[in-house]
Order: structure tokens, then C-alpha cells, then sequence
């Protein structure tokens, strides 16, 4: 397998999630998430909080469309009909609430070929309005080679 690393260190336009109290609820309802912080407005207020609180994995809907758009850039090679999901690891900072708009930029952290496939990993910094770092995500795919 010959992969084309050129976009190794290629820094994509930040993309920006407004953060609904609906998707907080509807994404804590589709992965079973009880906690009421999630999903009643009045326990999340008698906890000190201004609004809902999104679970720590809600990460993945707020880089959804930055992480897609080097997912799917042309000049990053990946062959999506070969591509599976290796993994995800986040590092996560002050809690996201509803109401806030939280911006995502992806790096392409690395391409290399490791038993016969190819690898992808790119890096997500997601912040909030104030600048804070909420999560940092390093996200793993791989691309299996061709019969």
C-alpha cells in the first residue's frame, strides 16, 4: 500500500457547533444516559449549572462535521469503501452546556502504513466561546487494502 503523506500537519478551517438542549437530550436518550443533568433543566440549574449538560461523549456530534470534512478531503486519500473505525481518545476540559457554541479544528497528526495498512489519524481542539479547550480528541482510521 503506498499512501500520499503529504497532508501530514494540514490544519483544516475551524467549523462551529451551536450547542441545542434538544441534541443534549436526544444524544443522552440514544446512548441511555440517565444522569439528569442531561436531560432536566430544572436538576441541572439546582446543580449550579446555567443549562444542560452535555455528556462527555457529545464530543463526537460537536466535531461531527469538522472531523467529516477531513474525513473526505480528496487530498487526504482516505478510500472510504476500505475504511474502518480504529478508535477515538478525548481529553476533555470544562463542561459544554446548551446554549454554547463550541468551534472544532482538525489537524491531519499522522499517515502511515503499519501491517499492510494504512493508518489516519487526525487531532481535534475544540473550544467555547470564552477560548476554553473542552476537548481535545485524537481520532484512528484505518484503511485496509484492496484484494
Amino acid at each position: 500500500m503506498v499512501l500520499d503523506t503529504q497532508a501530514i500537519g494540514r490544519v483544516f478551517e475551524p467549523h462551529t457547533y451551536a450547542v441545542g438542549r434538544e441534541k443534549i437530550r436526544e444524544y443522552a436518550r440514544a446512548v441511555g444516559e440517565t444522569n439528569p443533568l442531561h436531560l432536566d433543566l430544572e436538576a441541572a440549574r439546582a446543580a449550579g449549572h446555567e443549562d444542560l449538560v452535555a455528556p462527555p461523549m457529545f464530543a463526537v456530534v460537536y466535531c461531527a462535521s469538522a472531523i467529516g470534512e477531513a474525513l473526505t478531503d480528496p487530498a487526504v486519500g482516505i478510500d472510504f469503501e476500505m475504511l474502518v473505525h480504529g478508535g477515538q481518545e478525548f481529553e476533555w476540559g470544562p463542561l459544554v452546556l446548551a446554549g454554547e457554541d463550541i468551534s472544532t479544528q482538525v489537524t491531519v497528526s499522522a499517515i502511515h502504513e503499519r501491517v499492510g495498512m494504512g493508518f489516519y489519524v487526525f487531532g481535534t481542539r475544540s473550544t467555547n466561546r470564552r477560548g476554553e479547550l473542552v476537548s481535545s480528541g485524537t481520532w484512528t482510521h484505518i484503511v485496509r487494502p484492496r484484494a
